[in-house]
């Protein structure tokens, strides 16, 4: 169950907020990061004095008072208007900030005190905000966690309900991935102790409240060569509305200060420089409702440029855990004393792979005699001899694990593998199972299967992802027989088996290397340098600190198939900035027509023919248009939040689409639009 978030657009709250901000950002110092309206706010003061001069010098030079009033207010609209389109995109953000603000609270921490290399028993209850980094605390049943940290001990339930918006608790332990805890989250059961992992200021909360705000938001890449592009048009078009004073004087016609700012501001690309702001952060927001915190515009952005896409197997492809599904002994061996054996060898192994053999076999009706464990010591499970096992009290050795460890193991020992074995392994591998081999004393037994269950649905997301131009590469450390099986049913372009660290590295490296985009997603410590490596890297909330530091997204909900949703919504912001940009553009034909018949129409009659709106009079058209400048970027402010709807169609064919409604649109509407202004106001001027 999500956090329950309001998706309306505008909240009374936001806009209240956002109006205020807008007249706040009015300060020239902010206005100049934004080239365009910044010239608009000058063409606006500039209006101002117009307008004073005619009040107090009766300067009538200049047209009517009421007229210029018009379009200094008009202007000064459209600044407003640019500006509330950006506060409330950084409202809606600040929001999410207050509602964790809330999450984090100063509460008491039971910090215990080290002496020599010990833990003494008694507890301090101190203020969280007392707590270091390398601390150490107690929490029990119904405690709430003060301070990020590392389970170093003990093993609980943790509501993440306040952080992930998830009703369901989860299980944290000391050791592996899943040692991680969150400030602000609740212990339900079990009691743990945990060794606190960032300073004052640091911790996850801090950060995300950081991330979410929407003013601290750096601009993206494309966004800054996006900007320099329409701060080039706005230079253009100033020399161009400079060079008709000189050509109105040589026309012998009078062209007022209004009418030359009027035909600048119609002119400059002000919908796009207005709404450019809000759409990065919309896209951001949009991110955080889906539960991914960002560390950056640009990984967003980023995220819809992806080229090549890397997935664990494991929780993504297939629905979780492999289990066992059949035991084939070899060499003869009887199946209830191989059944047996495996049995042993699994009945201290804590992985969900060892339990499903126990399982399996008690579904046999195959039990254990409980003085075969007297003595008994389980060999965990390590990345270097890639299997585990038990060494019973009488010096028997049982191990299980890949068939390339175990083949190499067995002949060391001088003994081989049979053939029969050979072929279990084979079989179980081209259909897709994961073969363990068995071997006792370096013989081997035989082969148990383990299967993986492919999500229903996987298939067609990929091929939504093949329609996008995304490359899918499963990564799995299943041998490559069983990877291609899997990856084939899955419908997933490439694999890596067997897969290192190591290997994801050069997999990412050469890709790039190619000029191609990488995103990937990780949880645990072995994962970070690859995280770190990508374009794109997705930390669960659940893994490391070490991966959530390495990657520059965080998934809240631990849900690895969320890489894909990242992916289109970072093609919905690239797709929504591009599609507004062009309607902008679009928007100048039309202005075209209304201003400079009505600027020459007096001193070059023929003009009348470029009047095919059929305008009141000059000063009517040029305010219709400057009005409707103004009022279009409100008009879209709703659209630049909730982003243009994204199809996976292909390229080409969003370009067609986009061209189609939003080019030809971006013509046909302003003209449509400064026609009604125009017989609206067209009498009053």
């Amino acid at each position: 169950m999500k956090r329950n978030i309001n998706n309306s657009l505008f909240q009374r709250a936001h806009v209240v907020s956002a109006l205020g901000k807008s007249f706040t950002k009015l300060d020239p110092r902010v206005m100049v990061k934004n080239p365009v309206m910044f010239t608009v706010e000058i063409g606006t003061f500039v209006m101002f004095l117009v307008v004073m001069g005619i009040i107090f010098m009766h300067d009538t030079s200049q047209g009517k008072l009421g007229y210029n009033i018009s379009i200094f207010v008009t202007l000064f609209i459209t600044l407003l208007f640019a500006n509330f389109a950006e506060a409330i995109a950084e409202a809606r953000g600040k929001a999410h900030a207050d509602s964790l603000r809330k999450t984090r609270k100063d509460t008491p921490a039971k910090k215990v005190f080290p002496i020599g290399e010990l833990y003494v028993d008694e507890v301090h209850v101190v203020s969280s905000s007392e707590l270091r980094k390398g601390d150490v605390f107690i929490c029990e049943a119904g405690d709430i966690i003060p301070m990020d940290g590392t389970i170093i001990r003990g093993l609980a339930s943790i509501d993440e309900s306040a952080i992930t918006g998830e009703s369901a608790p989860v299980i944290r332990e000391s050791g592996g991935d899943k040692s991680s805890v969150t400030g602000g989250t609740k212990v339900l059961s079990d009691k743990i102790m945990v060794e606190v992992s960032a300073g004052p200021g640091e911790s996850f909360l801090d950060k995300m409240i950081n991330l979410v705000e929407g003013a601290s938001r750096q601009k993206t890449p494309n966004e800054i060569a996006l900007t320099i592009l329409l701060a080039s048009f706005t230079i253009v078009f100033i020399i161009v509305c400079v060079t008709l004073i000189p050509f109105a004087t040589f026309a012998k016609t009078t062209i007022t200060i209004a009418s030359v700012i009027s035909l600048f501001v119609c002119l400059i690309p002000t919908t796009i420089g207005g709404l450019l702001s809000a759409i990065g952060i919309a896209g951001m927001d949009r991110a955080l409702r889906a539960n991914v915190i960002t560390k950056s515009g640009k990984a967003v952005e980023t995220a819809g440029d992806i080229d090549t896409l890397l997935l664990d197997k494991t929780g993504t492809i297939t629905i979780g855990n492999r289990k066992a599904t059949a035991f084939y002994p070899a060499n003869g061996i009887p199946v209830e004393e191989f059944i047996r054996k495996a049995m042993l060898s699994s009945l201290a192994d804590e992985t969900p792979e060892g339990k499903s053999i126990v399982e399996l076999a008690r579904n046999m009706k195959l039990e254990w005699y409980p003085e075969e464990m007297e003595g008994m010591q389980f060999i965990k499970f390590t990345a270097e001899t890639r299997s585990s096992g038990v060494d019973l009290a009488n010096g028997t050795k049982i191990r299980k694990g890949a068939f390339d460890a175990m083949k190499r193991k067995v002949e060391q020992t001088g003994h081989q593998i049979p053939i029969e074995l050979e072929d279990f392994v084979y079989k179980i591998s081209a259909n897709g199972g994961t073969p363990l081999v068995l071997e006792e004393n370096g013989e081997a037994l035989g082969v148990i299967e383990l299967q993986d269950i492919i999500k229903n649905g996987i298939a067609e997301r990929f091929q939504r992802l093949r329609k996008m131009g995304v490359k899918t590469v499963m990564v799995t450390g299943d041998n490559p027989l069983t990877a291609k099986y899997i990856s084939e049913k899955a419908g997933v372009d490439d694999f890596i088996a067997e897969a290192t660290p190591e290997d994801k590295m050069k997999y990412i490296i050469k890709e790039q290397q190619s000029g191609k985009l990488v995103a990937m997603m990780g949880d645990g410590t072995n994962d970070a340098p690859a995280l770190a490596q990508a374009d794109v890297g997705v930390a669960m909330n659940s893994g490391t600190q070490a991966a959530k530091e390495a990657g520059n997204m965080v998934d809240l909900d631990n849900d690895p198939t969320k890489l894909i949703e990242i992916v289109e919504i970072g093609k919905q912001l690239l797709i929504t900035r591009g599609t507004l940009t062009t309607f902008s553009i679009a928007n100048d034909v039309a202005k075209y027509f209304a201003i400079v018949p009505a600027l020459f129409i007096a001193a070059i009659p023929s003009l009348q023919r470029l009047n095919i709106m059929n305008l009141h009079s000059p000063e009517s058209a040029i305010l219709s248009a400057v009005i409707f400048n103004a009022i279009i970027i409100p008009m879209l402010i709703p659209l630049a939040l909730r982003g243009v709807e994204y199809k996976p169609i292909g390229a080409t064919l969003l370009l067609r689409r986009n061209l189609l409604i939003y080019g030809i649109g971006g013509v046909i509407v302003p003209f449509i639009g400064i026609k009604i202004i125009d017989l609206l106001v067209g009498n009053y001027i």
